[in-house]
């Protein structure tokens, strides 16, 4: 079994405390499905700043990204498979999958 890391991008952001705890309902259910799969749950992310190589930096990254979770899985398949189920799919989002390499 290797790591993989899930990082969500896009999808909406829920307007009302309804909405956000049947989001949040959304997303406990769907880890709940992945089992001891979840090696660390994530957490979303907030506001970001770019470095570059002369040490500037800009705040704001264009990258878009949201958040990210580590599962456990047996291949890149895998880890994708499990991936299909993740509620920011269902607002427009998606999940990109990437090995974490062994060291």
């Amino acid at each position: 079994m290797g790591k993989f890391v899930f990082l969500y991008t896009g999808g909406q952001m829920a307007d009302t405390p309804e909405a956000q705890k049947a989001v949040m309902d959304a997303w406990m259910g769907w880890f709940g499905t992945l089992g001891q799969d979840i090696v660390d749950p994530g957490n979303p992310f907030g506001v970001s700043s770019t470095v570059t190589a002369d040490g500037s930096s800009k705040d704001g990254g264009a990258s878009g990204i949201g958040g990210y979770s580590v599962i456990s899985a047996s291949s890149l398949a895998d880890a994708a498979g499990k991936a299909k189920g993740c509620p920011v799919l269902a607002g427009g989002g998606t999940v990109e999958v990437y090995e974490a390499m062994p060291m």
